[in-house]
């Protein structure tokens, strides 16, 4: 037999979604507890709290039972019972029941979910890597997280990345961004060099990510954009040459007769990096005399090959072109 109004639930028990480390509060809110007796129990009715997937006793009214000194119990001295975890872990989710010994029983439940920010595991997922050009390479990105991480590839330089559209195609498809663990790129050239990003997300802040450089190696090649190139004696001279080469390349000067120029009060020489991988190289020939006419080389060697490009200066006088050259030339003369 019970006396006094029944007790009974105001709001209904709020399930939760927290982070790892944060804290977690159910609130239980019971109207009518103070009155009510159970017959045989000259106590009033109390509230406990259970964890119902384990039924395990946590707390009964302000008393903790539980040995974890992470829980704790609290009442506002009206209707309100809370239940405090503080650095919830992993192992803390599932369900929790407030629960009042009535006859019979009161209870209602709420679900606590612990999710927890996405981590790279760093000893599976690669790091800079190198392939030569043509080759094929998998760059592969892993991560822990609840719920589990979803992997997105980026180029840092928010460049297309280059994917074969089909298992026997080859055509690429250019893709701002690729989703998975492992990207796969195919007969890779020397644009597909430079740093790409895996960024790790499952919803929950922060999401993280890994930079990995990809190095893709290939001989040296030197392009000319001007093979003949006229000027006035007494007058200054740039040659040009563009080089393109990976893993970088030393470059130089020299005659025609194999004689290595230095940089001095005679030459300027300059590397200007266009890339990871493109030098633009120049060499300027400060008042140039008969002496200084005839061929140069601009040489470049690495690991894998060398190069070199042929340049051949003569003298331009102000009167003269040397048919379709001139146009060509006009940018390195200095009248």
């Amino acid at each position: 037999v019970a006396f006094g109004l029944v007790p009974d639930f105001l709001f209904p028990l709020a399930n939760l979604t927290v982070p790892q480390g944060r804290d977690a509060i159910f609130t239980c809110v019971v109207n009518n507890l103070g009155g009510y007796r159970v017959s045989g129990d000259s106590a009033t009715a109390r509230v406990a709290w259970i964890k119902a997937d384990t039924k395990a006793i946590l707390a009964i009214h302000e008393s903790v039972i539980t040995n974890n000194a992470r829980l704790s119990v609290t009442h506002n001295d009206f209707n309100t019972w809370t239940l405090n975890i503080r650095n919830v872990k992993r192992e803390d989710r599932g369900q929790y029941m407030c629960q009042v010994n009535t006859d019979p029983m009161k209870m209602q439940t709420a679900f606590l979910e612990v999710v927890i920010p996405p981590d790279i595991i760093y000893e599976e997922t690669s790091g800079d890597m190198m392939v030569p050009e043509g080759g094929s390479v998998k760059l592969v990105c892993k991560a822990n997280g609840y719920p589990s991480p979803n992997i997105t590839w980026k180029r840092e330089d928010s460049g297309s990345i280059l994917v074969r559209e089909g298992s026997h195609s080859n055509q690429k498809a250019r893709l701002t961004s690729v989703d998975g663990e492992v990207l796969s790129l195919n007969k890779v050239t020397r644009s597909e060099m430079g740093a790409y990003l895996c960024i790790a997300a499952n919803g929950v802040p922060p999401s993280v990510s890994k930079r990995m450089m990809l190095h893709v190696h290939f001989h040296p090649l030197i392009q000319v954009p001007n093979q003949l190139v006229g000027a006035p004696v007494n007058t200054n001279v740039t040659l040009q040459c563009h080089v393109e080469a990976s893993p970088k390349a030393i470059n130089y000067w020299t005659r025609e007769s194999g004689e290595m120029i230095i940089s001095n009060d005679k030459y300027y020489m300059t590397d200007i990096d266009n890339s990871y991988y493109s030098t633009q190289l120049q060499l300027v020939i400060k008042r140039i005399h008969k002496s200084d006419l005839g061929g140069y080389k601009c040489i470049s060697k690495n690991s894998i090959g060398d190069a070199e490009g042929n340049i051949r200066l003569y003298e331009y006088d102000g009167k003269f072109f040397h048919g379709h050259d001139a146009n060509r030339n006009k940018q390195f003369m200095k009248l």
